[in-house]
This record gives C-alpha cells, structure tokens and sequence, in this order.
C-alpha cells in the first residue's frame, strides 16, 4: 500500500515541508520547526500513490549518536501504518550507518506508538515549546 524515498539533505523536501508545516505548525502551533539539521539529515517520505502522507528524519549527532525525529503523519493516514513505515525505513539506513542505537524525543502522547516499535523511556518529561516530551532510545 505505502512506498518510501529516502533522501539526504534537502532532495524531497517540499513533500518534508507540507506534512511538517501542516501537523507540526498549523494543527499543533509549533514555532521552531525547521532547523539546519534539515540540511544535512537524511529524510524519508511515505507516499499512498502520489500522495506525500508521511515524513521523518534522521542524522548523527557531534558526539556520533543518532536521532530521529520530526515524524509527522497527516491526519487521515494516522493509525494506518504510515507512522511505522517512517520509523522503520529510518532505522534500516541508521542499520546500514552502523548506528549502535537511536534516540528520539516523542511527545507524551506518541510515547505508545514508539513502544510498540522496541523504544524505551529514559528519563523523565520535559517540554518542547508548550508541549510534553519524552527522550526514548533503541538499541539496534
């Protein structure tokens, strides 16, 4: 049903943009959105047939740790699969980087979906802008 491309730096990122603009900044009123990291990181989005429904991110940290983050579904594809295609098609290249483990910052309420998914809470909440996070991490 789902295929993914999988980009480093900025080659799709008008798909990236639209689906982060769109959940991030107009359902959820995030400021911050966009950073330099979109530069560098490697991006992956999720299409059903043409349609651009999901989007995420991953890149190494300076201290050679990896991170994915900015995993945005469209509404009407949340609860289908195409949260998990993200993670996942992220996960194979951090794999294939030799990524000993990921880091991820979930928001509180997403902190379920990640479970299901072999990440685990360290630490306690904390806030991004106005809303309620959690750091997770998996080992690989």
């Amino acid at each position: 049903m789902y295929h993914y491309q999988l980009t480093k730096g900025c080659g799709n990122f008008s798909h990236c943009r639209l689906i982060r603009t769109t959940v991030f900044v107009e359902e959820q009123g995030f400021r911050n959105e966009f950073d330099e990291i979109d530069s560098v990181a490697w991006h992956t989005v999720v299409f059903d047939g043409d349609k651009a429904v999901a989007t995420g991110r991953a890149f190494q940290n300076p201290d050679g740790s990896y991170t994915i983050g900015r995993i945005a579904v469209l509404k009407e594809y949340r609860g289908k699969g195409a949260g998990s295609v993200v993670v996942r098609s992220l996960e194979e290249k951090l794999q294939e980087l030799h990524a000993p483990s990921i880091r991820l910052s979930a928001q509180l309420q997403a902190e379920g979906f990640y479970q299901t998914l072999g990440y685990q809470r360290v630490g306690g909440e904390y806030l991004d802008e106005h809303c309620p996070h959690v750091s997770m991490v998996k080992e690989l």
